[in-house]
């Protein structure tokens, strides 16, 4: 078992690659009562071409099949596991995203018993003809409840006017007509897959004896037969630059019309430390260019154009990116010609002056000391980083050590003329 110290942050953790390939991270948090284990797969909603375990041909599954594997793992031939996990006092859940699929609990007493139960149902599928059958109806409800969400619709229109051909264009749970190509056998495929502990990560952090923790997960997974681990093959459509839709409306029943805007990345082969400071560096950008103290939003505010529904977001993973504008505002046009100007306008007029990088960066990282007290932020957020290469706990030392040159580089990967699409959400009489 390795230990990583992190001195700025007061921070040690505990790491072992077992002989399966499984990769175990505790991280004992003084001063908790409570502990929050996540189990993760390196699987998400994107991953829909892939080479099959032992199979030399690639094949593309049903839309919506990770979300749906997700559902299906949690029903047992002797029951529901949720009810496992209730007996031992935990609560459990899991979500899947474009990129990961995670099982988790937390507790305060009974660690061994729940994460036992959590490696249990996670490494022993169950899938029959008849449960997936049914797990359609209940799926297609969802989607369809989401479908009646404008803030939802809002968000993945905009993804969708953003890629032409890339997965990530695609609602995580597929759609109401996908799922119903789902069968068991496509299941166990996608399972055999992406659920080898090799590509998978057990963290667990809180009230927790480290060495002890090891130590039972270690002979937990010695009492288990694993296939021999094979490099997952998974395939991509290209895709260009250039925004696929450049502007799209949608009408809905809202009260007041919603905007957003989004950017495409025009460089997304970034991994490791590249795309930490690329991910840190547009955060700060748009801090600086739409946050509560810019120039931006004062002149929004004072007129109206925005209310508390106004965000901004940067996203990035191995394949793609995006940043995202917008809010609710009656008055739409008005909105989206002020955040044109604003990203225009920076592109001459560079709005980041070296105080404002100092005080910027000592904001974000009070932030992320403040996210450190959360133990589910820490469990969730170290997976993400460890599947892009990168380490949660240098998230300090990078925003310590960012140039003004590496925000514009960031800048200027999402701020090009051709990447930018508009999605509005409008209520019938505006239409």
């Amino acid at each position: 078992m390795k230990e990583v110290n992190f001195d700025q942050l007061q921070e040690k953790i505990y790491t072992e690659t077992l002989d399966n390939g499984l990769k175990v991270v505790i991280l004992p948090k003084r001063g908790f009562s409570k502990t929050f284990v996540t189990f993760t797969t390196k699987y998400g909603s994107i991953d829909r071409t892939f080479k099959p375990h032992g199979k030399d041909e690639f094949i593309t599954v049903p839309d919506g099949i990770a979300h749906f594997l997700e559902h299906k793992m949690f029903e047992k031939e002797d029951g529901d596991v949720f009810q496992k996990f209730s007996l031992n006092g935990a609560s459990a859940n899991a979500y899947t995203t474009f990129g990961r699929t995670a099982y988790l609990f937390s507790a305060t007493n009974k660690l061994k018993e729940n994460t036992k139960v959590l490696l249990d149902f996670v490494q022993q599928p169950y899938f029959t003809k008849q449960t997936v059958d049914k797990e359609k109806g209940i799926i297609a409800q969802e989607i369809t409840m989401y479908d009646d969400q404008p803030d939802w619709r809002l968000y993945f229109g905009t993804i969708e006017n953003l890629y032409e051909n890339h997965p990530v264009k695609i609602d995580i749970a597929g759609t109401v007509e996908s799922i119903q190509d789902i069968t068991a056998e496509h299941l166990y495929t996608c399972y055999e897959t992406f659920y080898h502990p090799s590509n998978m990560l057990l963290f667990i952090v809180g009230a927790v004896n480290p060495e002890e923790m090891m130590a039972f997960v270690k002979e937990d997974q010695a009492q288990k037969s694993f296939d021999k681990p094979e490099a997952i093959e998974r395939q991509f459509p290209s895709e260009s630059k250039e925004v696929d839709v450049p502007e799209r409306t949608l009408t809905m029943d809202v009260s007041k019309p919603k905007l957003n805007i989004g950017m495409k990345c025009t460089e997304t082969n970034l991994q490791g430390q590249e795309m930490l400071e690329t991910e840190l560096s547009a955060n700060l950008v748009l801090d600086s260019l739409f946050g509560r103290t810019s120039a931006f939003y004062e002149k929004a505010n004072a007129e109206g154009l925005v209310d508390e529904s106004f965000s901004y977001e940067f996203s990035m993973e191995e394949g793609y990116g995006f940043a995202m504008v917008g809010s609710d505002t009656d008055e739409p046009e008005r909105l989206e010609k002020l955040i044109r100007h604003t990203i225009k306008d920076a592109k001459t007029n560079w709005p980041v002056q070296d105080e404002d990088l100092d005080r910027m960066r000592r904001k974000k990282i009070g932030q992320f000391m403040r996210s450190l007290n959360s133990i589910e932020f820490i469990a969730n957020q170290y997976t993400r980083y460890e599947f892009n290469e990168m380490n949660l706990f240098d998230v300090v030392p990078t925003l310590e050590n960012l140039s003004m040159d590496k925000l514009k580089q960031a800048f200027a990967t999402f701020s090009d003329d051709d990447s930018y699409t508009i999605f509005k959400v409008m209520p019938p009489k505006a239409q």
